[in-house]
């Protein structure tokens, strides 16, 4: 279980769903779409190192998946400083983008009950999906931490006020930042006026054993602008009904995977700060307790 408790309204508390593992990568390895196929190449040498199986994803010959990123935040990010990251996404294809805009808001923690406790649902009258991940992050000289990622998506066109750019705005379709608010007329704004371009390319399918199966990804992020390169990194995540479905040995087969990876792509590793930490950082205003 994520934690014994009840919201406000007496809905349990959200189990975790997701175990995923996570590697920075230096984003100036990635040059080109080859460079991205080849870490997946290597991903594959890993599995097989790791004793893990695993299946290469057609679409990784296909152009990338492209999408823009955009972080909002108060100036003194105060969000970010809290543990909450607020986002949004958007689809792109040939150069155009599609479907709706995708926000995410997310709070994350290392300790499993302060984050399962923090209800990250919305005060949208439309559908939403909820995503309660435990995450493994590298860290230097192999070592990894684990981090809890409370997360809530939904399309942007739930939200109808016209003023989205208010703090009071926020504080009513999302209830948990109401621990936040300072005064009225505040605003948000996009942090540092950085709009993220993320290119995506799928690795593959890995299987660790009696039905337990993660796609992983390899991704880029590059400033929209310049194509300048902030970050890159590679995840995959376990999805599950309840954490008690995961199996030990599928669990351990994970980590194993993850260590072996990590040991022959030392080359390619970053010991910096996750993608958003970066985003936050640009202007050297590095908050973030959790980075």
């Amino acid at each position: 279980m994520a934690g014994h408790g009840t919201y406000t309204d007496g809905q349990p508390f959200d189990e975790i769903q997701y175990y995923q593992l996570k590697v920075e990568l230096k984003p100036d390895r990635f040059t080109s779409v080859d460079d991205l196929r080849n870490f997946a190449a290597l991903v594959r040498r890993a599995a097989s190192d790791a004793d893990v199986g695993f299946d290469k994803d057609a679409k990784a010959i296909r152009s990338p998946l492209v999408r823009e990123v955009a972080f909002v935040d108060t100036p003194d990010f105060r969000l970010y400083n809290h543990g909450f990251i607020l986002r949004r996404r958007v689809s792109y294809v040939d150069g155009f983008p599609v479907g709706d805009p995708e926000i995410v808001f997310k709070f994350r923690h290392p300790d499993k009950q302060t984050a399962a406790s923090v209800d990250v649902r919305p005060n949208i009258k439309g559908s939403y999906r909820i995503k309660f991940k435990m995450q493994n992050v590298s860290r230097h000289g192999g070592a990894s931490r684990l981090l809890y990622s409370h997360n809530c998506q939904f399309p942007a066109t739930q939200v109808h006020e016209r003023d989205r750019t208010a703090v009071a705005t926020l504080l009513r379709v999302f209830p948990a930042l109401r621990v936040l608010r300072k005064s009225n007329g505040e605003r948000v704004r996009l942090v540092n006026e950085a709009f993220v371009e993320e290119l995506l390319v799928p690795a593959g399918r890995l299987d660790f054993g009696k039905g337990t199966c993660a796609k992983s990804d390899v991704a880029l992020w590059r400033m929209r602008a310049d194509h300048r390169a902030l970050a890159a990194e590679f995840s995959f995540q376990i999805k599950f009904d309840r954490l008690d479905d995961l199996s030990d040995k599928a669990r351990a087969r994970a980590k194993k995977f993850f260590a072996v990876l990590q040991h022959r792509a030392h080359d390619w590793i970053a010991r910096g700060a996750t993608k958003a930490g970066v985003v936050y950082g640009l202007k050297r205003r590095v908050p973030g307790r959790l980075e």
